[in-house]
C-alpha cells in the first residue's frame, strides 16, 4: 500500500489486514494470559527498511517510529494535542510565529537506554535541515508553510539560517510561517518535524537511520531492542522517557507473518501468545470462534485512513502483464483516459461484495467510505463536510452523481444499470478511436496473501459481470511478495508502477485539513501522482503531459489554489476544497474503497486506553482503537467483552463531545 504519510499511511500495523483467523482448541486462555499485562505481543507483514523519521513516507516505519522518537507535540487518548517535548507554547496575534517551550531534562538515550544527551531547541533546527538535505518524503508537509525553507530546498538560497525556524536558547524553539495556519499544531506530530541530534547525526554519518537498533537516538516512549528481518521486532520501555509513568507495556514484540497462513492469530490467542487477534467471518472455521469467543468478537471504530484503487494513466513498464500487442497496451491507455470508462468501472464494482471477503457480510459495509475525505473530518457551516462534496459532485453531473450518497459505512457508488449505460458512452467514444474491445486490465495481487487475492478476485467478478466480458476484462497478475511491491507500494518512479489499476494504495492525513488528502493529487507537486503513473512537476514524458491534459488535471490545481488561499475563514476554506473533492470524484481517476478499522478481533487491550489522532503519526486502525503508538496502552488479563468496548466507546465518544463543546465555546 502506498502510504505516503505515513501519509500515515498504513500502514500502522500494515500486514493485519493481510492476516487470516483460525480456531483453536478450547483452552482457559484467562490463566495463559494472566502474567502478560504488561507485554504487548502480536504479528507484522512487512519490514521497515528505513529509520530516519525525517525522511520516510511509509506507514511500514513510521509505525514503529512513532513509539521511538517524539516531536513537540503528541495526541492524547481522546485526540486533543498535548506536550510531548513542548511543556507549551504562544501563538502570534496574527497567527503566523509559533513559539515552544520544552520541558526540563528530556533525553536521548541510545539502543541500549543509556543517555546521550540533552533533547534542546537546536535539535529541532537540525532535524529540519536535515530533512530537507536528505532529501525528505515527507518535506511538503511543511515546505510551503514555514519562512524560507522552500528557497532553502530548492536551492536558491544555500543559508539555511534564513529559513524560519530558529532556537532562541536552548529550552525555546520557534517557526515563523508564510501565512496563518489554523492547523499547524497538527504538523507537529509529523516525523519532518522531529528532532535530531547534530553530534550522533555527524557520527552516524550515512548511517544514520539505518533500520537497525543503533540507527537512530530514542527519546520517546520505547526503544527498537531487536529487529530480525522477516521474523521479530521488539521493543523495550524507555527507563529515561519523560512521561514513563503513562507507559505501561514493558515490552512490545511484534512476529513476522506472511499472510500465507490463515490458521494461526485466533488460536495463538487462545493459547496466549497473542495479545489480540483479527477474526474472520468468511473463515470456514468461524463458527468455532464464535462457539469459543462469542462475547469477546469486537468491531473496531473507521479512522481517517483510505483505500481503494488508482488508475494508471500513463503506463510505462509491462512487467507484469497479460497483453502481448504493443495495440493492446495502446488501446488500454485509451480506455482509462476515457472518463466515462473509468466512471464506468466504479459503477460496476461492488465494494460491499470486496470488503466482505476479509469480514464477512456483517462488515461489508462498516468500513466503507464513498470520498477521499472522510465526510465528518471537518464541519462546514456546522454541517459534515461530505454534505457540500455531495452537493457540489450533484452540481458538476447530474445525471452521473444526482442522489449519489457520499456517507460511509455503505456503498454509496455502485449501480449497475448506470455502469453498463458509462460503458456504451465509452465503448462508442473509443471505437471511434480505433480502440479493440475487451480491454484488459492488469491488477498486480501478491499471490500468497489469500485476503487480499481474494478481494481482488471480487472486484474482477462484479466488474465483469456488471460490465460484461465482452468489454472489460480484469487480469490479475500474480507476483511474489517482492516483485507485488516493486510493482506498487515500493515503486520508487511513476514509470516503475507496473499495473493498469492497483488497490496497492492507501493515504492517511498528515495534519487536520481536507489538504491533506486533495493535496496528494495536486498536478504540479502531489505526494501521490506516482500511484497515478504521472511525474511531480514538470512532465518528463509526452505520455505524461498528454495524460494530465486529457483529465484536464490544471484545473483541479487552481481548486486547490484557490481553497489554501483562504487563510481566515475555515468554513468558507472547506468549502472551497469541498468544490475540489468533487472535482476529483467526478474526474474518475481513483476509487475510494474502504478505510481501515470496521474489523472484528478478540483483544485484551483495554478499549480507548492508547491514544487517538485523526492526522499525523498517531493514527492508526487496527483493533487496538486508533493509533499506532503504544504509550497509555493498557493490557488486560481476560478478553475485552462486548459490553466492556460499549461502555467504553460510550463514555469515549461522550468525553469527545464535550471537549469539542469546550473548545467551541473558547475559539468563540
Amino acid at each position: 500500500m502506498k502510504w505516503q504519510k505515513k501519509g500515515l499511511l498504513t500502514t500502522m500495523l500494515v500486514g493485519i489486514a493481510l492476516m487470516g483467523v483460525a480456531c483453536g482448541n478450547k483452552s482457559n486462555s484467562s490463566s495463559n494470559n494472566s502474567n502478560k499485562t504488561s507485554e504487548y505481543d502480536y504479528v507484522y507483514a512487512t519490514d521497515p527498511d528505513n529509520f530516519d523519521y525525517t525522511v520516510t513516507s511509509r506507514a511500514t516505519n513510521s509505525t514503529h517510529l512513532v513509539n521511538f522518537v517524539n516531536g513537540l507535540l503528541e495526541n492524547d487518548k481522546y485526540g486533543r494535542l498535548v506536550g510531548a517535548m513542548a511543556k507549551s507554547w504562544d501563538v502570534s496575534k496574527d497567527g503566523k510565529t509559533y513559539t515552544y517551550h520544552l520541558r526540563n531534562n528530556i533525553n536521548w538515550v541510545d539502543s541500549e537506554g543509556n543517555p546521550y544527551a540533552k533533547v534542546t531547541a537546536q535539535d529541532f533546527v537540525t532535524g529540519l535541515k536535515h530533512a530537507v538535505d536528505a532529501k525528505s518524503e515527507t518535506l511538503y508537509v511543511v515546505q510551503n508553510s514555514i519562512v524560507g525553507l522552500s528557497d532553502y530546498a530548492s536551492g536558491k538560497t544555500k543559508d539555511f539560517s534564513k529559513v524560519g525556524v530558529k532556537a532562541l536558547n536552548s529550552k525555546t524553539v520557534q517557526y515563523t510561517l508564510l501565512k496563518p495556519e489554523s492547523y499547524w499544531n497538527s504538523k507537529m506530530t509529523y516525523g519532518v518535524m522531529y528532532p535530531v541530534n547534530a553530534k550522533f547525526l555527524k557520527s552516524q554519518g550515512k548511517n544514520f537511520g539505518n533500520a537497525t537498533t543503533n540507527g537512530i537516538l530514542y527519546n520517546g516512549p520505547f526503544i527498537l531492542s531487536n529487529f530480525t528481518s522477516k521474523s521479530v521486532i521488539e521493543y523495550k520501555k524507555n527507563e529515561n522517557y519523560w512521561d514513563k509513568k503513562h507507559v505501561y507495556l514493558n515490552d512490545v514484540k511484534l512476529t513476522y507473518n506472511d499472510g500465507s497462513n490463515p490458521d494461526g492469530l485466533y488460536k495463538s490467542f487462545i493459547k496466549g501468545d497473542y495479545t489480540q487477534a483479527r477474526v474472520y467471518p468468511t473463515s470456514a472455521d468461524y463458527k468455532n470462534v464464535v462457539k469459543q469467543s462469542k462475547n469477546n468478537i469486537t468491531w473496531s471504530d473507521q479512522d481517517s485512513s483510505n483505500y481503494g484503487f488508482v488508475f494508471n494513466l500513463n503506463r510505462q513498464s509491462y512487467t507484469a502483464t497479460s497483453k502481448k500487442t504493443t495495440k493492446a497496451k495502446e488501446d488500454t491507455k485509451k480506455a482509462i483516459l476515457n472518463r466515462d470508462f473509468r466512471l464506468a468501472i466504479r459503477f460496476g464494482f461492488n465494494k460491499s461484495a470486496y470488503n466482505a471477503q476479509s469480514t464477512g457480510d456483517a462488515g461489508a459495509a462498516r468500513s466503507l467510505r464513498n470520498e477521499l475525505t472522510p465526510p465528518s473530518f471537518v464541519q462546514v457551516d456546522g454541517k459534515d463536510y461530505g454534505d457540500a462534496v455531495a452537493q457540489d459532485l450533484a452540481q458538476s453531473d447530474p445525471a452521473a452523481f444526482s442522489g449519489v450518497n457520499l456517507a460511509d459505512a455503505q456503498d454509496g457508488t455502485f449501480d449497475a444499470a448506470k455502469a453498463k449505460q458509462y460503458m456504451a458512452k465509452a465503448k462508442k467514444a473509443l471505437q471511434a478511436q480505433g480502440v479493440s474491445f475487451p480491454i484488459h486490465l492488469d491488477l498486480p495481487a501478491d499471490q500468497k496473501a489469500a485476503l487480499t487475492l481474494n478481494k481482488a478476485k471480487s472486484f474482477k467478478s462484479t466488474v465483469e459481470k456488471n460490465l460484461g466480458k465482452d468489454n472489460v476484462i480484469i487480469d490479475i497478475q500474480l507476483l511474489s511478495e517482492d516483485k507485488y511491491l516493486a510493482a506498487t507500494y515500493q515503486a520508487t518512479t511513476a514509470a516503475a508502477s507496473d499495473y493498469d489499476l492497483s488497490n496497492a494504495s492507501g493515504w492517511s492525513p498528515d495534519f487536520d485539513d481536507p489538504s491533506s488528502y486533495l493535496e496528494i493529487y495536486n498536478p504540479n507537486s502531489g505526494s501521490n501522482l506516482m500511484n497515478l503513473g504521472l511525474d511531480v512537476g514538470t512532465s518528463k514524458t509526452a505520455g505524461d503531459a498528454a495524460a494530465k491534459k486529457s483529465i484536464n488535471m490544471s484545473e483541479y490545481g487552481e481548486l486547490l489554489a484557490k481553497a489554501d488561499a483562504i487563510t481566515n475563514d475555515n468554513n468558507a476554506r472547506y468549502a472551497a476544497y469541498a468544490k475540489a473533492e468533487a472535482w476529483l470524484l467526478n474526474s474518475g481517476i481513483q476509487i475510494t474503497v474502504n478505510s481501515l478499522g470496521g474489523t472484528p478481533s478478540v483483544s485484551r487491550v483495554v478499549p480507548y486506553s492508547g491514544p487517538y489522532a485523526q492526522s499525523g503519526l498517531f493514527t492508526s486502525g487496527d483493533s487496538r482503537q486508533g493509533s499506532t503508538s503504544f504509550k497509555g496502552v493498557k493490557i488486560q488479563a481476560k478478553p475485552v467483552t462486548i459490553a466492556q468496548q460499549n461502555k467504553a466507546r460510550k463514555a469515549w465518544l461522550a468525553k469527545r463531545a464535550e471537549i469539542a463543546k469546550q473548545e467551541e465555546s473558547s475559539n468563540n
